[in-house]
């Protein structure tokens, strides 16, 4: 789809996505677009949003970064565990993780039986430009942050490419456009997303 047609609200021809059948797992790295393309695709799909950090951060009645201060990375990971569980049970949607939950064996199994997994890989520049300038990522509350992302971004990779589906997120595609590739991918997952 062009971007004129885009703009101008004409549809595209070809399929058109219908009923959700499972729940659509964003993953990747922190940077990556995974709340930003899981938002719109959401809106895209009318179907709820749903994010798992929120989704702690509202139980505990904290921030992450507090979390993580308080209690430590392994409380959270557990707490993390127990809500991706949990959404993927109640209700079908479009969830976005924290780029940690896929790095579980554990949530990986859940998020294959009930869901689909979609990996949005971006490269390490793409990334760093995203997240340098907050403070919001308690991982990258380090001496030397660019270090730290590459050194999770390296160990992190292998783990992500285990995903059912990769997209690939440049830094100069929209939003819009991201979902577009999103949808594109599920197209090979009919067990996914019904297409009319």
């Amino acid at each position: 789809m062009s971007e004129k047609e885009q703009s101008s609200g004409q549809k595209a021809a070809g399929p058109v996505p219908g009923k959700l059948k499972k729940t659509i797992v964003m993953v990747g790295m922190m940077g990556a677009g995974k709340t930003a393309v899981g938002r719109a695709l959401a809106a895209r799909l009318d179907v709820p949003f749903l994010d798992s950090d929120h989704e702690i951060e509202a139980a505990a009645n904290m921030t992450i970064p507090e979390i993580f201060a308080r209690d430590g990375e392994p409380f959270f990971r557990q707490k993390e565990r127990q809500v991706i569980a949990r959404l993927l049970e109640e209700e079908r949607g479009v969830l976005s993780t924290g780029g940690g939950a896929f790095l579980a064996e554990e949530n990986r199994n859940v998020i294959t039986a009930k869901g689909v997994s979609i990996w949005l890989q971006a490269d390490l520049e793409v990334l760093w430009n995203r997240v340098r300038h907050r403070d919001t990522r308690p991982l990258l509350r380090t001496a030397d942050p660019r270090a730290t992302l590459s050194g999770l971004y390296r160990d992190r990779v292998p783990l992500y490419a285990k995903a059912d589906l990769t997209v690939v997120s440049d830094g100069q595609a929209a939003i819009e456009t991201m979902v577009d590739r999103v949808l594109e991918a599920l197209q090979a997952r009919p067990d996914v997303l019904e297409w009319t």
